[in-house]
């Protein structure tokens, strides 16, 4: 089982769905707080040297179609947060850090820094570092 690639992130969870509800493993859709402050909750069980993607994330919280607003709550963390945001990558094991100057190339280095090792095409195996909740 793994988390990323054509499968939006989560194991079992076809891209093209219309699932509604959270992946076993994951909180609630109906749980206390607000969907930024579930995101920064999920992305803190991510365990270093794994990574998963933001639609991933969005699928988990049980709401399969929200990736961009799983990248909305990172891109909003403050500076010095406990919230290891540079294990969500895109569906395809890639950065995709966009006007942030050196965002990306601080990404990289944060994941290489735990292990994580890119393909000569920048992306990351997904059998290898993708991460489910099942495995915390």
């Amino acid at each position: 089982m793994f988390i990323g690639g054509r499968r939006h992130g989560v194991a079992g969870c076809d891209p093209g769905s219309n699932r509604e509800g959270p992946v076993s493993g994951a909180e609630p859709a109906s749980s206390e707080g607000n969907f930024t402050e579930r995101v920064y909750e999920l992305v803190r069980r991510v365990p270093r040297g794994r990574v998963i993607s933001y639609g991933g994330v969005a699928a988990l919280l049980g709401h399969p179609r929200a990736a961009r607003g799983v990248g909305q709550a990172l891109h909003a963390l403050p500076d010095g947060t406990d919230v290891p945001w540079w294990r969500v990558v895109n569906r395809h094991g890639e950065i995709s850090i966009k006007g942030v100057l050196h965002g990306a190339a601080r990404q990289r280095q944060l994941l290489r820094s735990e292990g994580v090792r890119f393909s000569r095409e920048g992306r990351i195996d997904w059998r290898r570092y993708g991460w489910a909740p099942e495995e915390s």
